[in-house]
């Protein structure tokens, strides 16, 4: 059985405003086989606070960003999340992937890093209203 899609679920370790996503694989100088590397992808994050279910109770839940991962270009690749999500606030991050790049056995995921920046008391009140 292929391992073509799946995804990852990653808390985050503060409250963050997401500004970009960096997904890494293997350098090309150092392996013999990227195809087990990610090629289309979604990221999704959301706020849980302290309720774990809080955020598909009240579909919060955003779209930060979708792309396709390149064996060509560098093996950090930093995709811009999308400006439709504004200032939400995101604790937790889920990886959705639907592709690799040929490997039939299984699919491998060497970095994620979510950047961003913690929100202001003023960029919380303008959110709450």
């Amino acid at each position: 059985m292929g391992c073509y899609s799946g995804f990852v679920q990653i808390r985050l370790r503060i409250t963050i405003i997401p500004e970009a996503i960096t997904l890494e694989h293997v350098d090309k100088a150092v392996a013999y086989d990227r195809s087990s590397s990610l090629k289309n992808c979604w990221v999704y994050g959301w706020h849980r606070g302290y309720k774990a279910d809080l955020a598909i109770e009240t579909g919060k839940i955003f779209l930060l960003v979708e792309f396709s991962y390149d064996l060509e270009k560098s093996n950090a690749q930093t995709f811009n999340v999308l400006d439709s999500v504004g200032s939400g606030l995101v604790d937790t991050v889920r990886l959705d992937f639907i592709s690799n790049h040929g490997n039939p056995s299984h699919t491998c995921i060497y970095g994620l890093q979510v950047h961003g920046h913690e929100p202001t008391f003023v960029s919380m009140l303008a959110m709450q209203s």
